[in-house]
């Protein structure tokens, strides 16, 4: 299965970042083989609409699964939209939340987990 990281870097290494909009890049790992590849979040600058951006890259992308600290409310829709599993409160490395994710460890958000904009510096 591949699923997406919010991550401060670009590896396996790299600690997973809080927010999903404004992220500095996404891994999207294949869960089976752990191959991976790092992604600029081209729109973690943007004015407005991050989330949204974010949410069509990953979307894109073929992701069934986020793994972030926190989303949004347009970032939730959009991914929600894309049938994709968001899970929230993700911390440690990203090799730790995919291993996390592959042992069952996270829920599935219900909902957003923040407020609207809260991820602009």
């Amino acid at each position: 299965m591949k699923i997406c990281i919010t991550s401060e870097g670009t590896t396996l290494d790299s600690g997973v970042e809080r927010r999903f909009g404004r992220c500095r890049y996404f891994i999207f790992v294949e869960t089976e083989t752990m191959a991976f590849e790092a992604v600029d979040n081209a729109g973690n600058e943007a004015s407005g609409g991050a989330g949204i951006q974010a949410g069509q890259i990953v979307a894109s992308r073929g992701a069934k699964a986020v793994l972030t600290g926190n989303v949004g409310p347009n970032a939730f829709q959009t991914l929600q939209a894309g049938g994709i599993a968001i899970y929230t409160g993700v911390s440690g490395t990203v090799r730790e939340a995919v291993e996390g994710f592959k042992k069952g460890l996270y829920r599935a958000t219900g909902g957003p987990t923040a407020a609207s904009k809260a991820g602009m510096k």
